[in-house]
């Protein structure tokens, strides 16, 4: 059993402090983080929206992007300097107009240096995915 080292009210003032462009429009919500996996939730709006009425993919990207790089501070600590260092998208199907999309992230491995996780992106009660991301993070020396 992992135990988070960083709770979501922790992470939630972490971001606020440290990375208050992508965390303070009040958009994006942790909905549970604990040391493996988290849940993010962003609440729809028409900014995310692409011609053609589907959630655009940088939408998608940052989310997925952020979701590992919370639940990488739960498992870790504040290290505010982990960066991403490859993200892979696969887009599967529409994201809905008015839904808003959750990002479910989980770590598939934690080493000293570098950080593997994956990503299902889902567009409101939708069991079925709308993007799958891989993520490698890099880990600075402490």
């Amino acid at each position: 059993m992992t135990t988070a080292k960083m709770n979501m009210a922790e992470l939630e003032t972490f971001l606020h402090a440290e990375f208050p462009q992508a965390f303070t429009a009040g958009d994006i919500s942790i909905e549970s983080a604990d040391g493996a996996t988290c849940l993010l939730r962003q609440r729809y709006s028409d900014r995310m929206l692409r011609p053609g009425g589907t959630v655009s993919g940088p939408t998608l990207m940052a989310l997925a992007d952020l979701a590992m790089y919370v639940v990488l501070l739960s498992a870790i600590g504040p290290v505010g300097l982990a960066v991403t260092t490859n993200l892979n998208i696969n887009f599967l199907r529409k994201g809905q107009p008015g839904q808003d999309v959750l990002a479910a992230a989980r770590l598939l491995k934690l080493g000293k240096r570098l950080a593997v996780g994956e990503v299902s992106l889902l567009s409101g009660t939708s069991a079925d995915p709308i993007a799958h991301v891989t993520a490698t993070y890099s880990i600075p020396n402490a």
